[in-house]
């Protein structure tokens, strides 16, 4: 009978490694598949994050408005008011790759479980309540600590361009040891994954992403037991669900191996000691038991257990706390005045609404076909820090594509169409005469208006006079921007052959969704046209 019990909490733990397997590759299909697709539409990529409910409630309560597509994170509540956290141990992409490195580091004797008594596991509560008391007042931070924003985040502008560079490196290789064939074959899938290589803020994000797997090192799943806040969230929804531990004391020989191996900290053992809240289904205790003592029944009835130990004083001080922040996130200038490099995404809210749904995920970085989109650091403040920009310096917004609209999860961006999307203005192009080769050498140049792919053309070629130093007079056609035909999408001054300044360059002044951040010229000309 013991036999029988033992092999079957092992097959429920094959089951879960496998079901871990298959969302994990599902994130991973659906993160490469979010590139252009050679059509104007991509699909539903960015599905993963509309189960998230902690994404959707604060997007909700900082926006106070409900984004239709978060209607799956229902799912998510009603499954763990029923069955527990098994989001967290079945589902959660960040959760496996947690636990597969905490399993290597436990194989490489790198980390020793042991018996924890301690009560860090409130830490991801007092993180939670920060967040949602900051999101009343419309400073929405859950994403830099929602787990489905960080891996997509960490992938996206640091694990990929890492591994696309390896690839590249080992292409190199193998041209040189004449396997030709196999490289081209790697080349070819390469540029149909169309993997980014380059942002601004790839080695902090990924040093992070980096440093979060260490933890590991120090407590297995590290991340999960103290840090997350959507585990902590479904944690307060699971107090009431129908699996519930039980120990045979008849059998139980109080070796403490069920405590020592506890993936979350739950501490299975005395049952009285149990946290309904920590625990992930792992099932690991009921496996690894050696008179299989602990099982899983399915009980509705309520039971005592251990409740979180979150005192009211510390409840009021990261109340408090999170209160206090949002005036701090908020002194910067950005709030006074737009920076000129604050390009954001065609479709993105005015600026104040974007701050409030942006969750910071990068998923329209990666659909960007020029890698033109980049995490903010400070063109934003504080509040921006990681949210989409577009640098022109890199890439431009090519002219027939929507496709950063179409994947934004939380509808910062709206989504739009191609003929949409060609009428919104992002910005302006300026000229910079001291360094524009006509202006400045009276040597022709025509890069920006060939490239402008406005109709017509907002970049017009003019006839000027350009004195050299030797006194002879040059009349080069040289470029003039017509603002109103003019949408900011950079492709003049990422072509502009100004190698290390380009001679024209976008700012954000004109955009389309801003009421504020207009060209003064054009308030003079409102103010005296009565006169």
């Amino acid at each position: 009978m013991k036999k029988e019990r033992s092999k079957k909490y092992r097959i429920i733990q094959a089951l879960r490694i496998l079901s871990q397997a298959v969302f994990f590759l599902l994130f991973f299909y659906l993160l490469l598949g979010t590139h252009f697709p050679g059509e104007d539409y991509i699909g539903r990529v960015e599905i993963f994050f509309h189960f998230d409910p902690l994404l959707a409630l604060t997007t909700f309560i900082a926006s106070r408005a409900f984004f239709v597509s978060f209607i799956f994170a229902a799912i998510t509540v009603v499954l763990t008011f029923v069955l527990g956290r098994v989001a967290c141990g079945w589902v959660c992409p960040l959760g496996s790759i947690h636990q597969a490195f905490s399993w290597l580091f436990k194989k490489s004797k790198l980390h020793r479980p042991k018996r924890i008594k301690d009560n860090r596991t409130a830490w991801k509560y007092s993180i939670l309540v920060f967040i949602l008391v900051a999101t009343l007042f419309s400073l929405n931070l859950a994403g830099l600590l929602d787990p489905l924003s960080l891996l997509y985040r960490s992938f996206i502008t640091g694990i990929l361009p890492v591994a696309n560079y390896g690839i590249s490196a080992f292409i190199g290789i193998l041209y040189k040891l004449k396997l030709f064939s196999l490289g081209d074959s790697l080349v070819q899938s390469m540029a149909n994954l169309a993997v980014n290589p380059i942002f601004l803020q790839g080695f902090l994000i990924g040093l992070l992403f980096i440093g979060i797997l260490l933890l590991n090192l120090y407590r297995e799943r590290l991340w999960c037991r103290y840090l997350c806040p959507l585990g902590a969230f479904l944690g307060l929804l699971s107090r009431w669900n129908i699996l519930k531990l039980k120990i045979d004391p008849q059998k139980c020989i109080e070796c403490h191996l069920c405590n020592i191996h506890c993936e979350t900290q739950a501490n299975p053992f005395p049952l009285e000691e149990w946290k309904s809240s920590e625990c992930v289904y792992c099932f690991t205790c009921s496996a690894i038991c050696p008179t299989s003592a602990i099982t899983f029944p399915v009980r509705t009835t309520p039971e005592q257990i251990a409740k979180v130990d979150l005192s009211r004083r510390k409840l009021i001080f990261h109340s408090l706390l999170g209160v206090l922040v949002v005036p701090f996130f908020r002194l910067s200038p950005a709030t006074r005045r737009s920076s000129p490099k604050l390009i954001r995404p065609p479709g993105a809210l005015p600026e104040e609404q974007f701050l409030q749904k942006c969750v910071k995920c990068s998923e329209c970085m990666k659909s960007c076909p020029t890698n033109a989109l980049q995490p903010a650091w400070s063109e934003a403040g504080p509040e921006g820090i990681w949210t989409p920009i577009l640098v022109p310096r890199i890439g431009h917004c090519e002219y027939y594509c929507s496709l950063c609209s179409q994947v934004c999860p939380t509808g910062a961006i709206q989504e739009l169409t191609v003929e949409e999307k060609t009428k919104v203005k992002i910005g302006l192009a300026w000229v910079n005469k001291n360094r524009c080769i006509p202006y400045d050498l009276g040597t022709p140049c025509i890069v920006c208006e060939e490239h402008c792919p406005t109709s017509p053309k907002a970049i017009k070629l003019v006839k000027t006079e350009v004195k050299l130093p030797d006194g002879t007079i040059m009349t080069p056609l040289a470029p003039v921007i017509d603002t109103d035909l003019c949408i900011g999408c950079g492709i003049c001054e990422n072509k502009c052959p100004v190698v290390d300044k380009p001679a024209i360059y976008v700012t954000s002044v004109g955009e389309s969704r801003s009421e504020k951040n207009q060209l003064l010229l054009d308030l003079i000309k409102e103010k005296s046209g009565p006169y």
